[in-house]
């Protein structure tokens, strides 16, 4: 596994914005959360209620807050350990605290240059490039000058980040007895998202490759993975990237497949969509075909993750600091092209959840 080092500029930065999806903490919040997260979308108030229900399945509380404040007290110990002085705060694009209030509070407190760090490992409009317009939005919103941003490059092959996934598929796959454990599958799930939108960003490129990162550093052979998809949105009628997960493990079923280890690669939390889509429709499957399933847990506050997270914050700080990437390809850009992630021709709605 081979290791690129970059050095790039050093950028005098003051503070670090956590951007996240947000999401609802008790039943109240459902429908105002996603008005919010489909305001200006052609979607049937039908579905919207639909999605509800996977809500009201948990009482109405998405854990992606939670394990925000989680993740944020984990990296500000990870600071504070490492001689990082920045602060932290933190903006949501659907749900509180909102990205425009919390941009607010930055200026008050005389942030002029922040570096945004946007809870996403991938490159796709929805995952990235959206979230830079949310934050370039709210900016606008600012009386007098807001502060300016630079962004935290994604870090889908960062030797962290396949450590900690792959410590995660270790876990899951020592659930099962020796012998099971060696014909195991490995399905890779990761947020579906429209072909058209696929067909303008390297989505689909850096989850392939960081699936093959961390297949090969547990030990798990191409013929026994696969990259499968989950969330999926929009019109039937609209091609979204392929298959979807509960068709993958009718497939592997219908191969005499026996055990298989779920890694939802392409979220950094546990929350609503894993919980629901995986842990709830996935298992539910699984156990109708008698199939043994394993849910391997993301990388939520592994401390290789928050380690990364640390590491790519000095790389933009200092300009001795490498640019670690692991794999096919090197680094990722930290100031994007202008057509990088370009919307769709036409958008469509990515479901409540984010990724």
């Amino acid at each position: 596994m081979s290791e690129h080092q970059v050095q790039r500029s050093a950028t005098d930065f003051d503070a670090v914005l956590v951007v996240s999806f947000g999401g609802p903490e008790k039943r109240e919040d459902v429908l105002p959360f996603l008005e919010n997260v489909l305001r200006g979308r052609n979607v049937p108030r039908e579905r919207m209620l639909e999605v509800a229900e996977h809500y009201y399945h948990f009482d109405g509380v998405s854990p992606i807050n939670e394990q925000c404040r989680e993740l944020i007290e984990a990296l500000k110990s990870e600071f504070d350990s490492s001689g990082v002085t920045l602060p932290i705060y933190w903006g949501n694009r659907n749900w509180n605290p909102f990205l425009t209030d919390t941009i607010e509070q930055m200026k008050a407190d005389g942030v002029r240059n922040a570096l945004a760090l946007v809870l996403s490992s991938y490159s796709s409009y929805s995952g990235c490039r959206q979230y830079r317009e949310n934050v370039y939005a709210a900016c606008d919103q600012i009386d007098g000058d807001a502060p300016k941003f630079g962004k935290i490059r994604v870090w889908y092959n960062h030797p962290l980040w396949v450590q900690a996934n792959a410590d995660r598929v270790s876990a899951a796959l020592d659930e099962f007895e020796a012998e099971a454990r060696e014909s195991a599958h490995l399905a890779f799930t990761a947020h579906s998202i429209p072909a058209s939108m696929a067909q303008t960003s390297a989505y689909e490129q850096q989850l392939r490759e960081s699936c093959r990162l961390v297949a090969e550093a547990v030990g798990v052979p191409e013929s026994r993975w696969e990259l499968v998809f989950q969330s999926r949105s929009g019109r039937p009628q609209d091609p979204w990237l392929e298959p979807d997960i509960c068709d993958h493990l009718r497939s592997l079923r219908e191969k005499e497949v026996a055990y298989v280890v779920i890694s939802p690669i392409g979220f950094v939390s546990d929350h609503m969509e894993v919980l629901y889509d995986l842990d709830d429709e996935a298992r539910g499957v699984a156990d109708e075909i008698g199939l043994t399933m394993v849910r391997a847990k993301t990388v939520g506050t592994h401390p290789d993750f928050v380690k990364m997270l640390r590491e790519l914050v000095q790389e933009r700080l200092d300009r001795d600091q490498p640019q670690r990437a692991c794999g096919q390809f090197g680094p990722n850009h930290d100031v994007c092209p202008v057509d990088c992630c370009a919307p769709p021709p036409r958008r469509r709605p990515v479901p409540a959840g984010g990724n």
